[in-house]
C-alpha cells in the first residue's frame, strides 16, 4: 500500500520534495561557506616578505577583570598601536639591515639572526639595556627580570615565519570581512531553515486536508489511526531522504557560486573560497530529513483523528478548521512575540536596531499569525465586496474552502512580512543614523584625507591652529600658500577610542574623537548634550554618552586611552544615547598618536562656499609641494588626487558619502534573504494550487454545467488565487506595521529621529510575484483538468 500510495500521490508530494531539496541545498551551501570562514587559508606575508624577522610594536591592551571569584584578563586591539622606539631601532640596525615602511614605525623588518633580535627585544621589554639581556645567573636574577617584564609589559613583539603577516594591514580587514561573511551566512541559514520548516509543514498539512476522503475510506476499510499516521510518516521519510540527497548535490554545486557572489558584492575578501569541509553535508542532510519528518508528524496526528463519517461530511465545505490546540498555540506565540517586543522596547530599545533582533523578532509574529490564519480568513473575506457573479463566486468559494485559502495566504504572509520588517527595519535604522549625523553637523565645509596627517599646509598638515591669531577664529586659514579668506572657524579632530571597565567584568571599547579646540568644535557641531557643556572639555576631562556606566557631570572615570595609557578623567558633558553613533570626546593631548583626519570649517556671513572650497583646495595643493594635492568643490564629491590626497566637500556631500541611509552590502544581503523566501513562497504557492486544483474536477464541471464558460471558470480560479494572496499580503503588512512601530517608538526613546521607512517597492514586488505565480499555477491546473 505504501509504494502504491507514493506512485499515486507523487504530484501531491512534489511540492514538499522541491521545498526540502532547496532547503537542504541552501543549508549545505551556507554551511560550506561558514566552514570556510572558520578555516581560512593562511596568507603569506606581504609587507615585510623579504625580511626573515619582523619587530612589531605592541598593538593590544590587556586588562584584568572580575569573573566571579576569579580574575581574568581581557585583551582588545589598540586604536593606536605603539611604534618601535628610536633606541630599539638603533640597536636593531647594529644587528643588520632594517626595512621601514615609509614613515610608519609600527613594525620594521630586520635581516639578522632571530636569536640576536630576540635578545635585543627582550632587553627592551624587560626595561634593561641590550647588553644586559643575557641569561640570568641566579634564581633571584630570573625573578628580577620577570618582575621588570610584568611591570613594563611587552612593548614590542618578534614575528617570524607565517606570523610576519600580522604586520600587514590586511589581517584586521580580513578578520572583519570574515565576521561579516559569518554573520550574513548565519542569518541567511536561519531564515532559510525557518522558511523551509514553515513551507514543508504547511505543505504536508494541506496534503492531509486534501486527502480527508481517502483517510475516511481507509478508516471504513478497517485501518487504525496508527496505521494512517505511519503511512504518512513513511511517505514523508521517503520524500525527506530522497530530497536531502538531491539537496546535498545541489549545495555542493551552488557553494562556489555563492562564494563568488559574496566576493563580487564586496561582502567577502577577494581570496575567499569554499573549502573541503564535510560536516555541512551531514548537517544539511539530517536537517532535511528532520524537517520533512517533523512537518508530516504534525499533520499525521490530525489525519489519525479523522473519522469515516466526518471525512465524508466535510469533504466539500471546511468546518472545524481551527482546533483549540492550534488556537492556544497561536495565541501563545502571538502573546510571546508581542511580549518580547515590548520587553525589548522597555529594557533595551537600542537592540531593536540590531540585525539579529529585527531578523528573528518578526519570525515569532509570522508563525503566530500563520497559525491563526484559518481563523482570520473568513472575517477578512466577509469584509470584501467583489462585483458581479464571478466576484460573488470567488468570495464564497474562498470562504467555504478556508484550508485552501489559508494554505495560499500563509507563505505570502511570510514573504511580505519579511520584506517589510527586515528591509524596513534596516532602512529605518539607517535613515535615523543619517538624520542624526546631519543634525550633529553644523559646519559648512568638511576637509578630509590622508594629507591632513602631515605634509599639508606649510608641511604641518591642515589644522584649525593655522588660523590667523594663533587660535581657531580669525580672518582666514593660514598655511603655506597664505590665508584663506572667508573662514570664520576651523576645528580639527581625529578618530580615536577609549576603553572603560564596566561593572568590573567587561572591557568596553568606545569610539571617540579627539579635538584640538573644544570651543571651536562646539561652534561647528550640534552635539545632543543632555547635561554639562562640551566647551568645558580640557586635557583632564572627557565627554561621554548615556550608555556609559558612569555618566554624571563631575564624576571621574578611569579609562584607557587609544594607545593603552591609563587615565582618570572628569566628565564635563553627557550626550544622548541616540542610535549608537554618539561616541566619547577627548582632547588631542589624550590621543597624541591619533592623526588629524577631519577639519570642520565654518564660513563667515556672506562668504561664497564654492570660492572658499576652491581656495582651501588650492592652499592644500600648494602646501603639498606638487600643485595637485587636493580636490575641492562644495557641490562635488570628486576624489582627491596628488600627494596631499585631501578632499574639500560641502557638509551635505560629506554626509551623503560617509553616512548613507543603508549600506549597499547590508541592502544586498537582505535582498538575498528575501529572494530565498520568495523562491520558497513561489514553490509553495505553485504546489498548493496545483494540488488543490487536481481534486476540484467535480466542482469545476458543475460550474460548466451551470452555464459558466471556460474563461469564467478560469477567472473564478484566478480570482480565488488573487484573493488569497491579498489576504496574505494584508497579514504580512500587519506584522510589518507592528515591528516598524516598535522600532519607531524605540528610536523616540533613544532621542533619535523616529521616521519610519516602509519599503513599498520591495513589498509590492514580493506581492506581485506571489500574485503572478498564484494565478499562473491556478489557471494551469484548470487547463490540465480540461
Amino acid at each position: 500500500m505504501f509504494f502504491a500510495s507514493l506512485r499515486t500521490r507523487w504530484a501531491g508530494l512534489l511540492g514538499a520534495f522541491v521545498a526540502v531539496a532547496l532547503g537542504v541545498a541552501l543549508v549545505a551551501a551556507m554551511g560550506l561557506g561558514l566552514a570556510s570562514t572558520f578555516s581560512a587559508p593562511e596568507r603569506e606575508p606581504v609587507r615585510f616578505a623579504g625580511s626573515p624577522v619582523v619587530v612589531m610594536g605592541q598593538n593590544t591592551l590587556t586588562v584584568p577583570v572580575k569573573r566571579g571569584p576569579n580574575t581574568a584578563h581581557v585583551t582588545k586591539p589598540l586604536a593606536h598601536p605603539h611604534p618601535v622606539d628610536i633606541e630599539l631601532l638603533r640597536d636593531l640596525r647594529r644587528l643588520g639591515p632594517v626595512q621601514l615602511d615609509g614613515a610608519k614605525r609600527d613594525a620594521v623588518g630586520v635581516d639578522a639572526p632571530v636569536a640576536e633580535v630576540r635578545r635585543v627585544v627582550e632587553a627592551r621589554n624587560s626595561g634593561g639595556a641590550p647588553g644586559s639581556a643575557g641569561e640570568p645567573d641566579t634564581a633571584a636574577g630570573e625573578r628580577d627580570a620577570a618582575g621588570k617584564r610584568d611591570a613594563a609589559g611587552e612593548r614590542v613583539r618578534v614575528l617570524t615565519g607565517g606570523e610576519r603577516r600580522l604586520a600587514d594591514p590586511e589581517p584586521a580587514q580580513d578578520a572583519e570581512a570574515l565576521v561579516a561573511v559569518n554573520s550574513f551566512l548565519g542569518t541567511a541559514g536561519g531564515v532559510s531553515a525557518f522558511v523551509s520548516v514553515f513551507v514543508t509543514a504547511s505543505t504536508f498539512a494541506f496534503v492531509v486536508a486534501l486527502r480527508r476522503r481517502e483517510f475516511g475510506l481507509l478508516r471504513m476499510a478497517g485501518a487504525t489511526p496508527g496505521q494512517v499516521r505511519r503511512m504518512l510518516l513513511a511517505e514523508a521519510l521517503a520524500v525527506g531522504v530522497a530530497a536531502s540527497g538531491v539537496g546535498c548535490v545541489l549545495g555542493a554545486l551552488g557553494a562556489p557560486v555563492l562564494a563568488e557572489m559574496l566576493v563580487d558584492a564586496g561582502i567577502a575578501p577577494e581570496w575567499f573560497a569554499i573549502g573541503g569541509a564535510v560536516w555541512p553535508y551531514h548537517l544539511a542532510f539530517w536537517v532535511g530529513v528532520s524537517v520533512a519528518f517533523s512537518g508530516a508528524w504534525l499533520a499525521s496526528r490530525r489525519a489519525g483523528r479523522v473519522g469515516p463519517v466526518e471525512a465524508l461530511r466535510d469533504a466539500s465545505v471546511d468546518t472545524g478548521v481551527m482546533p483549540w490546540s492550534r488556537r492556544i498555540a497561536g495565541g501563545a506565540l502571538l502573546a510571546a512575540g508581542l511580549g518580547m517586543l515590548g520587553w525589548t522596547l522597555w529594557s533595551d530599545p537600542s537592540a531593536l536596531m540590531k540585525r539579529k533582533t529585527y531578523t528573528t523578532q518578526p519570525m515569532i509574529l509570522i508563525t503566530a499569525l500563520a497559525a491563526l490564519t484559518p481563523l482570520l480568513v473568513r472575517p477578512v473575506l466577509r469584509a470584501v465586496r467583489l462585483p458581479g457573479a464571478v466576484g460573488l463566486l470567488v468570495r464564497e468559494n474562498s470562504a467555504a474552502s478556508v484550508r485552501r485559502t489559508a494554505a495560499v495566504a500563509a507563505p505570502v504572509l511570510v514573504t511580505v512580512a519579511l520584506a517589510g520588517s527586515l528591509l524596513g527595519s534596516a532602512e529605518t535604522a539607517g535613515e535615523a543614523r543619517a538624520v542624526e549625523a546631519r543634525e550633529r553637523t553644523g559646519a559648512d565645509l568638511v576637509v578630509t584625507g590622508e594629507g591632513l596627517r602631515g605634509g599639508g599646509l606649510g608641511g604641518g598638515g591642515l589644522t584649525g591652529e593655522g588660523l590667523r591669531g594663533g587660535g581657531s577664529r580669525g580672518d582666514g586659514l593660514r598655511g603655506g600658500a597664505g590665508d584663506v579668506v572667508g573662514v570664520a572657524v576651523a576645528a580639527s579632530s581625529a578618530s580615536t577610542a577609549v576603553f572603560v571597565r564596566e561593572e568590573g567584568s567587561a572591557l568596553v571599547r568606545s569610539e571617540a574623537r579627539a579635538v584640538s579646540d573644544p570651543a571651536a568644535f562646539a561652534s561647528v557641531s550640534r552635539l545632543p548634550v543632555v547635561a554639562g557643556d562640551v566647551r568645558d572639555l580640557d586635557d583632564r576631562s572627557i565627554v561621554v554618552n548615556e550608555e556609559w556606566e558612569k555618566r554624571r557631570v563631575g564624576e571621574r572615570v578611569d579609562v584607557w586611552l587609544g594607545d593603552g595609557r591609563p587615565a582618570r578623567l572628569r566628565i564635563v558633558a553627557v550626550l544622548a544615547r541616540g542610535t549608537g553613533d554618539n561616541g566619547a570626546y577627548v582632547t588631542t593631548a589624550n590621543a597624541a598618536a591619533a592623526p588629524v583626519d577631519r577639519v570642520d570649517v565654518g564660513l563667515r556671513a556672506g562668504a561664497d562656499r564654492d570660492e572658499v572650497a576652491g581656495a582651501l583646495g588650492a592652499a592644500v595643493a600648494a602646501g603639498s609641494g606638487d600643485g595637485a594635492g587636493a580636490e575641492a568643490g562644495a557641490g562635488s564629491g570628486g576624489e582627491g588626487g596628488g600627494k596631499g590626497g585631501v578632499r574639500v566637500r560641502s557638509a551635505e556631500q560629506w554626509l551623503a558619502d560617509t553616512h548613507p541611509a543603508t549600506k549597499p552590502q547590508t541592502r544586498l544581503g537582505l535582498l538575498v534573504l528575501l529572494g530565498i523566501a520568495l523562491v520558497y513562497t513561489a514553490i509553495s504557492l505553485a504546489g498548493t494550487l496545483l494540488m488543490a486544483t487536481s481534486i476540484r474536477g467535480p466542482e469545476l464541471r458543475s460550474l460548466r454545467l451551470a452555464g459558466a464558460t471556460r474563461v469564467q471558470v478560469r477567472m473564478v480560479v484566478a480570482g480565488e488565487s488573487l484573493l488569497a494572496v491579498a489576504v496574505g499580503t494584508v497579514l504580512g503588512l500587519m506584522v510589518t506595521a507592528v515591528n516598524l512601530s516598535a522600532l519607531s517608538t524605540g528610536l523616540t526613546r533613544l532621542s533619535a529621529p523616529a521616521g519610519v521607512v516602509v519599503p513599498w517597492e520591495t513589498v509590492g514586488v514580493a506581492a506581485g510575484v506571489c500574485a503572478v505565480v498564484g494565478v499562473g499555477a491556478g489557471v494551469l491546473g484548470v487547463r490540465r483538468r480540461g
